[in-house]
């Protein structure tokens, strides 16, 4: 969080700024660029002043852009007269009833962290100077984030263009004194909420209303809070990639620099970059066939020594006779014929093997919408657009040579609050985030799979007494979150529902579409902590099982190792010379290894998920690990 106010000024806030507002900081507003909004309200009263016709300022909105304001209140002739009379004149009641005819959102408040975030948002874009809004209404914004007062806005509502009208209502109406609010927690009314930190109720001026509620603030709050969230889970990813990597004691070919030369999607080079990082120091990446053994249920005689109790495995391999070898010699030059843990092929699953290609391609999808997002933090998105200068040349193109100014060359309807960049970003984003789980289930599934673990046991539990499931469910709870995902996917932004009697007939849909990815990247996230949470057991048993056969190469000779061949021929019987030969061979490559252990990042991310969860000998209740795995991820603890 920044400990001085972020000084807005319409043009440079960056993602990390919003994303420290919107977690408790402060702003301020640029003191030269305020110049130019008073610029805009000058200017705007004047033409109101003249008789000019302004849209949505002497003329109704939408649908009702024909009818002009009259000069006086029809409805107070009306019979039996009217029965609220307004303050004020018909065109600051235009303003009020916008805001409060607009605020008709349901659904559960938005989260405390989004309206902070969409609150900066508008007075960022208001402070470009193109919204005819006074100083006085953004002062009152900034009082209103500063003093930590949260409009509640419920969570559905917009459409997406013209902008979000109905939340960013539900968000504009406590300025006014309705409404409802948070402040320090308690849900309050807006009225009660602004006497709580000293502030009193606007009233609003030409154009303020519109100003107010015409943009994109709530779909770009969301995107940004969804974009810096699935930041730290493409890092998480990557990191429970790399754990389940080492712990398969797989193959890092696919990952040279080299090689992504060859397709150089900058995602996909990322990607291998930092999981070549992630991986560095690894004696277990690339390690040769032969020495990995395989997971045999523990016996009470399985070891000898002091501390044959400590361990909650066996191990085996399976020797390969020379009868068996034919057409298979150079292979067997190279790795002695033992069958361990590892099967004898030099590429890995898709799911291993492919990472580069497939995390780097969300990295992709991130990466745009992220410069998507850039370019809105810092845009003008409500309508009509003020240009106080349009006699400025820069202003000139388009208007014909000579042509006089009019007041449509100054107050331009444009469509700047149609969400559609971001609601096509953001689609993009949706697609990917079930394409990054179902890679991370399927690491999960081949993890706990005897067929596909590469000598790890099932489920990765011991079961000596056939009791035990182990992490058989786990797998099953990121497969139903991995169909959740999926079948929340669909873009929204492929239907548009026209609104305002037709007036607006095509919209985005863009804030349904960034609210959907924001929730999504929670379950995300639980799946990515599901894989993190069954790697970290597979790491552990790997790492114990090589240095437990290291540790009885060292100290017990060939003979203690041969008795952990499951076929090894018998004194006498053919093959036992060449049988002893390669047992020896096999335990000097043991007893000559260096300590058998993960990259330095993977063992730093284990050290620090073991704190909070013990390695499971036997089954016990799993609730409070997968609680504290989901608590690690979503606190982003393990990648910082």
């Amino acid at each position: 969080m920044h400990a001085s106010p972020i000084r807005l000024d319409g043009t440079r806030m960056t993602r990390a700024e919003l994303v420290a507002i919107a977690r408790g900081g402060t702003v301020a507003l640029d003191t030269a660029q305020l110049a130019r909004v008073e610029r805009a309200a000058a200017f705007l009263a004047d033409k109101v002043n003249c008789g000019e016709p302004v849209y949505g300022v002497t003329t109704g909105f939408g649908s009702n852009a024909d009818k002009l304001l009259g000069a006086h209140r029809a409805r107070d002739e009306l019979p039996g007269g009217n029965p609220e009379p307004r303050e004020g004149t018909l065109l600051e009641e235009l303003q009020y009833n916008l805001i409060v005819t607009h605020a008709v959102c349901v659904g559960r408040p938005l989260s405390v962290e989004v309206v902070r975030a969409m609150l900066a948002i508008r007075i960022n874009t208001l402070m470009r100077g193109h919204s005819g809004v006074r100083v006085e209404t953004l002062q009152a914004l900034v009082e209103l984030l500063n003093r930590g007062v949260v409009p509640v806005v419920p969570e559905k509502g917009s459409v997406g263009a013209s902008g979000d009208l109905a939340p960013l209502s539900h968000l504009a109406i406590v300025l006014l004194g309705g409404g409802e609010a948070f402040v320090g927690g308690e849900r309050l009314s807006g009225a009660e909420a602004l006497r709580r930190v000293g502030l009193a109720p606007l009233r609003l001026s030409f154009k303020e209303g519109l100003a107010l509620n015409n943009g994109t603030a709530q779909m770009l709050a969301t995107a940004v809070l969804a974009l810096d969230r699935l930041e730290t889970l493409l890092e998480t990813a990557d990191l429970a990639a790399a754990m389940t990597l080492d712990a398969f004691a797989g193959r890092s070919g696919a990952l040279r620099p080299e090689v992504h030369a060859l397709r150089p999607h900058p995602g996909q080079v990322e990607t291998a970059r930092r999981m070549r990082a992630l991986i560095e120091g690894s004696t277990l990446v690339d390690i040769p066939y032969h020495l990995v053994p395989r997971f045999r249920t523990w016996a009470a005689d399985a070891w000898q020594g002091p501390d044959a109790q400590a361990r909650r495995f066996d191990i085996t391999w399976d020797w390969v006779p020379s009868s068996q070898r034919h057409g298979r010699e150079a292979f067997y030059t190279r790795f002695l014929p033992f069958r361990g843990g590892k099967k004898h092929q030099p590429q890995d699953a898709y799911c291993l093997r492919c990472m580069p290609q497939v995390h780097g391609a969300v990295r992709d999808a991130w990466m745009q919408a992220c410069r998507i997002v850039d370019v809105e933090l810092n845009a003008v998105t409500d309508n009509p657009l003020i240009f106080p200068d349009a006699d400025d040349p820069v202003y000139a193109e388009g208007r014909a040579a000579g042509r006089p100014l009019h007041i449509e060359d100054q107050v331009v309807s444009a469509g700047h609050f149609h969400g559609m960049p971001l609601a096509l970003a953001m689609s993009y984003v949706k697609a990917a985030l079930p394409v990054l789980a179902s890679i991370s289930e399927r690491r999960l599934a081949k993890l706990v799979d005897p067929a596909t673990n590469d000598g790890l046991p099932a489920f990765l539990i011991g079961n000596e007494d056939a009791t035990d499931s182990g992490f058989m469910i786990v797998q099953y709870t990121a497969a139903a979150l991995v169909n959740d995902l999926a079948t929340r996917a669909h873009p929204a932004s492929v239907y548009s529902v026209p609104t305002s009697a037709n007036a607006e007939d095509h919209v985005s849909m863009g804030t349904n579409e960034a609210r959907h990815v924001l929730e999504m990247t929670e379950d995300l996230g639980h799946v990515l902590a599901m894989e993190l949470y069954t790697a970290a057991q597979a790491l552990e048993y790997r790492q114990d099982m090589l240095n437990a056969a290291r540790d009885l190469a060292e100290r017990g000779g060939w003979q203690a190792l041969a008795a952990k061949i499951g076929n090894a021929p018998r004194d006498g019987e053919p093959g036992r010379a060449a049988f002893e030969a390669e047992v020896q061979a096999l335990r000097d490559a043991l007893a000559g290894s260096r300590d058998f252990h993960a990259g330095a990042p993977v063992r730093r991310a284990l050290a620090a998920i073991r704190t909070h969860i013990d390695f499971m000998q036997r089954d016990r209740a799993m609730d409070g690990d997968v609680r504290a795995i989901c608590e690690l991820i979503a606190a982003g603890d393990l990648v910082r």
